[in-house]
């Protein structure tokens, strides 16, 4: 049974992760560094691949929040808090980066956090093994991800690269930490749903 409690707390960090501006306890990565002459398409393209990774981190957060609630083991539940917390750090940078660069953020976020929070909720209530599981995978598809954006980014674009690489190393982390607490590696075909509903997310999060 979910605690009334818990369940208030959940609805508070919904709340705060769509309409607050995110708040980071480190440094946002690159701030230091010269801002790049990019161009107009340049500025446009870079903006986009922000949003997608700040909407990204909008469903992170929703993931983690379901799950944390629904999770029975304290410790997973830790393991899953101290992830979300990252993952707002994330948030603060890449919605930083967007305003740096004129852009804007996903007018579909609400619609986004609601289905993944209803997902995390629910791979939470199959058990702490396989919650965990989903952590491990979500990450490791996080990190392949990044690794495409990163590879997309004009080479003189130094500060978003920065941002880029720190959350990469972050998201790797918490599939290891996930793997730590004992996660179950997941079936193909829940693997493949994962990577087919990611990429409707981020092809509509690039444009809307």
């Amino acid at each position: 049974m979910i605690d009334i409690d818990r369940l208030i707390v959940g609805f508070d960090k919904g709340l705060r992760t769509l309409f607050a501006p995110a708040q980071s306890l480190r440094r946002i990565p690159g701030e230091d560094l010269p801002e790049a002459e990019l161009s107009a398409s340049q500025c446009e393209q870079v903006s986009a691949l922000m949003r997608v990774n700040h909407t990204g981190e909008i469903c992170a957060q929703a993931l983690y929040h379901g799950q944390a609630l629904t999770a029975r083991d304290s410790a997973a539940r830790q393991a899953l808090e101290q992830a979300a917390q990252e993952e707002t750090e994330h948030l603060a940078w890449t919605e930083r980066r967007i305003e740096e660069l004129g852009g804007r953020k996903s007018v579909l976020n609400p619609l986004w956090y609601a289905g993944s929070f209803a997902i995390g909720a629910v791979s939470g209530l199959l058990g702490d093994k396989w919650n965990l599981g989903f952590l491990a995978e979500t990450e490791r598809q996080v990190v392949e991800h990044l690794e495409g954006h990163l590879q997309a980014l004009p080479e003189e674009d130094q500060k978003s690269r920065a941002i880029l690489m720190q959350m990469k190393t972050d998201e790797a982390r918490h599939a290891t930490s996930a793997l730590q607490h004992g996660a179950a590696e997941l079936p193909p075909p829940a693997k493949l749903a994962m990577r087919l509903s990611s990429k409707v997310m981020t092809q509509t999060a690039f444009w809307i």
